[in-house]
């Protein structure tokens, strides 16, 4: 089943079964998992709180308050890229930085408030 939306865009239906197939896991542990996570990411943001979902070997998702960002790690943009692509990039657009993070750097660092809900 998918679902309307405005712009004649489709919602797809989460294709589990190719999650449970790429980490090796059973179609219901992936199913309870991701179920869970997103049932818990629902309640923080329900609630107002800040969220930051970290997306291994991309970046982090940071969402506070109505303002959403997306940091991406260096390392991947460089994968997508190529590093010397995109360090030329960066020297012609400098605020590509603010689009960068760390993969060390405190995710707590990155909200206004200092506290953010990490969702590994």
């Amino acid at each position: 089943l998918s679902c309307g939306f405005p712009g004649n865009k489709e919602l797809e239906p989460f294709k589990y079964t190719k999650v449970a197939a790429a980490t090796s896991l059973s179609l219901r542990k992936v199913e309870s998992c991701i179920q869970g996570t997103m049932s818990l990411l629902s309640y923080c943001l329900g609630k107002g709180e800040n969220v930051g979902l970290i997306l291994k070997d991309i970046g982090v998702l940071l969402v506070e308050g109505r303002k959403v960002q997306m940091k991406f790690y260096y390392d991947f943009l460089a994968r997508l890229s190529g590093k010397e692509d995109l360090e030329k990039a960066v020297f012609k657009v400098p605020q590509l930085l603010d689009m960068m993070v760390s993969p060390v750097v405190p995710v707590a660092s990155l909200s206004f408030s200092g506290r953010v809900i990490i969702f590994p």
